[in-house]
């Protein structure tokens, strides 16, 4: 990496830094490096980004390669910070910095004269109105010499995220007078020793993410306008310049970015690259997305089946494209993440925290999601029970749509031999009460499989598919370094597997043109 001696783990102190002539990197090259040496490999440059390959990746290289700062555009839940984020974890060099700074102290970037004479009790004389470490480390360096200890610390150390809102202050950007130095040490009003940094110091030789900059008013934007210019800023009445060496990474809605005024034209005009992010545009991405960001307490005792995963990501994209549904706002990749855990936690309130059985969620769960689904309306009134109905069409549209794709190669001569075993049998019995395995009071869904030889022959050929299309996912997962463990078929899963497949299938048989289910509510649950 761009500035990180290859033995730096055995170099531990100022001495040692001075041994090697240690010259520290920019940002700029740090981030340009590691791109360049990450490209040649052959390795993504940031994990945990799907979908952008087409699009904002690309973008995002020829910003990093152009030493650009960036404005990302995008609706609730694109990722702009997780990109950011990504950036500084991946594409920052390590960086020695003194053991207990706050501003990322590099010690070898202090004045060669200034140095000397804090490694030799000498009087130190700032030739310079440059900020180039605080007295607290000028303090450590005078007390302990050489040996000052310091510590390498990553890109991810040096990260700062500001959510822009109305309380946030000029002085939280570029730091204040702190009344509890000057009342601790005596010190004087406007000497650096009673300056407190504020964010632009805090992420020095790294990244500073602002989220939604139009909703910083233009008196704070102006703050930011001779770093992203010059490179520097002064704060107060101090005599003292700082370059934080900070590269600044801003996110803004496409409303805001629009909107005359909400970014000053000069801050603008300076964030030199402006990229659009969007939503997933493909189920599979969206999919993808909803596992690696989804909290799964308890993972040995979860499965996750694909087509739960595809109606939930298929219900995300019906809401998005729902003309009832405010497009401006958008709909977040997020709800169809809250979704999920809220689906998993249903599967085990009703059946695996008082059975020793899988939590797998089926299809007469999904009702839990309604308390994790977030849109707006604009074409009529936006009200609960609007939101609520609307999402019942969705949910419905989508659990069609998913079923069919499981029942809709079945010939003429399978439709009729199932139907003529409901005929005789009448009703399966569906509830979120009912095991795979038998119950005590109810029959469990395979007992009752057995009942309907010719829909046992139908399902079990859906669960070959359905296990073909849980191994590719689950290698596409692995190659993108995300969590399998919930996505592996497992042997022993207690029918429970089964038991949502049929409902896929049940559901399917209810879809096909002309209908050769109805489903009707009971006491029990679905029939």
């Amino acid at each position: 990496m761009p500035g990180v001696p290859e033995d730096f783990k055995h170099i531990k102190t100022l001495g040692d830094l001075l041994k090697l002539n240690y010259k520290h990197v920019k940002i700029e090259e740090q981030l340009r490096g590691n791109l360049i040496l990450k490209l040649k490999k052959g390795e993504f440059p940031y994990p945990g980004i799907i979908g952008y390959d087409e699009d904002v990746i690309p973008a995002i290289n020829r910003a990093i390669l152009s030493g650009h700062d960036i404005l990302l555009i995008g609706q609730i839940g694109q990722a702009k910070t997780k990109i950011a984020e990504s950036i500084a974890r991946n594409l920052l060099s390590m960086i020695p910095v003194i053991r207990g700074s706050v501003t990322n102290d590099i010690p070898t970037s202090i004045p060669e004269a200034e140095l000397l004479a804090l490694v030799t009790d000498g009087e130190l004389m700032h030739l310079s109105p440059d900020f180039s470490v605080s007295k607290e480390c000028e303090d450590a360096i005078r007390d302990n010499k050489l040996d000052t200890r310091i510590d390498w610390i990553e890109g991810a150390d040096r990260y700062r995220y500001i959510l822009a809102t109305p309380d946030i202050s000029v002085k939280d950007l570029v730091g204040q007078i702190d009344a509890i130095k000057i009342a601790k040490r005596g010190v004087e009003l406007y000497s650096i020793e009673s300056y407190s940094p504020g964010q632009l110091l805090q992420a020095r030789h790294g990244i500073l993410c602002i989220d939604e900059l139009p909703v910083l008013d233009p008196r704070k934007q102006v703050a930011l306008l001779s770093v992203l210019q010059e490179g520097k800023f002064t704060t107060g009445s101090y005599p003292i310049v700082f370059r934080p060496d900070t590269k600044i990474i801003t996110t803004a809605n496409p409303i805001d970015y629009t909107h005359s005024g909400k970014i000053i034209e000069p801050l603008f005009d300076r964030l030199r690259s402006h990229i659009d992010t969007h939503y997933p545009k493909t189920i599979n991405d969206e999919m993808l997305i909803i596992v690696q960001e989804a909290r799964i307490e308890s993972r040995s005792q979860v499965f996750l089946p694909i087509f739960i995963l595809k109606t939930l990501a298929k219900v995300t994209h019906l809401a998005r494209e729902h003309h009832d549904v405010n497009h401006d706002k958008g709909v977040s990749v997020r709800m169809a993440v809250h979704s999920l855990e809220t689906w998993i936690a249903e599967a085990e309130r009703t059946r695996s925290i008082l059975n020793p059985v899988h939590s797998i969620p089926r299809f007469c769960d999904i009702d839990s999601i309604y308390q994790s689904s977030k849109f707006e309306l604009s074409e009529m009134e936006d009200s609960r029970e609007n939101r609520r109905t609307i999402l019942k069409s969705i949910i419905e549209n989508a659990i069609k749509d998913v079923s069919l794709g499981y029942v809709q190669r079945l010939s003429e001569e399978q439709i009729k031999r199932v139907g003529n075993e409901f005929a005789k049998n009448k009703q399966f019995l569906v509830s979120q009460l009912i095991l795979g395995n038998k119950n005590d009071n109810l029959k469990g869904y395979q007992s009752q499989l057995a009942m309907f030889p010719a829909l046992k022959q139908l399902v079990n050929e859906a669960l070959h598919t359905m296990r073909e299309e849980q191994q590719r996912f689950v290698e596409v997962a692995t190659s993108l370094g995300i969590r399998h463990d919930c996505l592996s078929v497992q042997p022993h899963l207690n029918g429970e597997f089964t038991a949502s497949a049929i409902e896929v299938i049940l559901e399917g048989l209810r879809w096909i043109d002309p209908p050769l289910l109805s489903k009707k509510e009971n006491a029990y649950g679905t029939a």
